[in-house]
């Protein structure tokens, strides 16, 4: 079976990789194997708005094959659910994860918030070779971190802590992610609809 992602994101790629690699008839793809590609816009107002642009954007170069397109971000309660569907460019439309961090930081420090609750989502959006689409979803609530901790990871994990923890995903590393993550979770659905086939 091939499995196309259709990300960027060589943090997610990384991840899916790990997640999928004691999957021996799995072989996985990323839109960076595409010979010409240039991804869509993500301008949708949800998750799922945007992890569907995300697969039919590789879909149409990809008709026959398995297609695993998603959006993640996180929520911070205090701050109305932001930065949400802008957690990639939370801090401007090209900004490193060191700047996005910085700004959600600041943001909860000038609005006093507290709890620092905060969650974790992701949204998939799965199109089978046939042409249906399967939704799966995951979320990882957690709380904000005063200050980025640990190297492991990408985007916001130095700074979320999540429950039961008290280390951040970034010290907790991938194995933890792989396991317990908002994407595993999401993954884990996939799959067992899979095996349901």
């Amino acid at each position: 079976m091939e499995l196309w992602i259709a990300t960027g994101n060589k943090g997610k790629l990384e991840e899916y990789t790990l997640a999928l690699k004691s999957l021996p008839d799995l072989k996985l793809f990323s839109q960076a194997d595409l010979k010409s590609f240039t991804p869509r816009p993500e301008d949708g107002q949800t998750f799922l708005d945007n992890a569907r642009i995300k697969a039919r954007s590789v879909k149409s170069l990809k008709p026959e094959a398995w297609v695993l397109g998603e959006d993640a971000g996180l929520e911070v309660e205090g701050l109305g659910n932001l930065p949400g569907v802008h957690s990639a460019r939370y801090a401007g439309p090209h900004a490193r994860d060191s700047e996005n961090v910085a700004k959600l930081l600041k943001m909860m420090q000038i609005r006093n918030i507290s709890p620092r609750t905060a969650h974790f989502k992701c949204v998939s959006v799965v199109l089978t070779p046939q042409g249906d689409e399967w939704i799966f979803e995951g979320k990882l609530s957690g709380k904000i971190g005063s200050k980025p901790v640990g190297l492991m990871g990408f985007g916001y994990d130095p700074i979320f802590i999540p429950d039961g923890e008290e280390k951040t995903l970034a010290e907790l590393g991938p194995g933890y992610k792989i396991q317990k993550s908002h994407r595993a979770q999401a993954l884990s659905q996939f799959l067992a609809k899979l095996k349901e086939l």
